[in-house]
């Protein structure tokens, strides 16, 4: 019986340290949206400006924060399997677990590669596309947001509505892509900062890519089965 509670407690120590994880990289998404968001034009431009560059050290330390997260629980998932061996569904949820910490990183560091472009193209915000932009991150927020709550709530039917969000951002990117390239058309002076955007947009777009990667993860550890597998299998 003690030793049962203590791999319990390891289970319970990996899924506090996974919560922990979810929550920096919710919150480095949430400013991230806030740095993308559109111009207030009733603030000054230079207390607007101040105010964005506030949230880029903000969104710096939280990525760390949810680097070294991923480092410690990946290495107690490591220590767990190795040393308890665990069987049936604690392997799978374990197993998930890993894969679920590798893409809420690649969250962390897309976010991150999304604040050093808005950063370095201040001007940015005189394209009018960015309209678009703004509604793809905040769809991209609300994927990651949902398979944050599925994550810590082992809630299949949010792990399940991802895909339809994700079709939602890919939808809004060909938007963008669009409206990009006819901007360049219309001025080779936007040339520059349009092609940052587009990479800004290509980021937003592979957040969700995780965002739903991540749900089909919780799928698998609650089910036993992952979607893709399983539709590759009746293809």
């Amino acid at each position: 019986m003690q030793i049962r509670t203590k791999y319990e407690k390891k289970l319970q120590g990996i899924d506090i340290k996974l919560t922990q994880m979810c929550i920096h990289v919710e919150s480095a998404m949430e400013k991230c949206v806030k740095l993308l968001a559109e111009k207030d034009f009733n603030i000054a431009i230079e207390v607007e400006k101040e105010r964005r560059l506030n949230l880029v050290p903000e969104i710096r330390k939280e990525k760390k924060r949810v680097s070294k997260l991923g480092r410690k629980t990946e290495q107690a998932c490591m220590k767990l399997l190795v040393m308890e061996q665990p069987v049936a569904g604690d392997f799978r949820k374990i197993s998930a677990i890993m894969k679920i910490i590798a893409d809420l990183e690649r969250i962390g560091e897309q976010v991150w590669d999304i604040t050093k472009l808005v950063h370095q193209a201040d001007q940015i915000y005189i394209i009018h596309e960015l309209d678009n932009v703004s509604k793809m991150a905040v769809a991209a927020m609300q994927m990651v947001e949902n398979c944050v709550q599925a994550c810590t709530g082992n809630d299949l039917e949010l792990a399940r509505s991802l895909g339809t969000i994700d079709d939602k951002v890919d939808a809004l990117f060909k938007i963008i892509k669009s409206d990009i390239v006819a901007l360049i058309k219309k001025d080779s002076n936007y040339a520059e900062h349009a092609i940052m955007l587009m990479m800004i947009t290509k980021y937003l777009e592979r957040v969700g890519d995780h965002a739903e990667n991540i749900g089909e993860w919780v799928e698998y550890a609650i089910t036993g089965t992952h979607p893709k597998r399983m539709a590759s299998k009746t293809e």
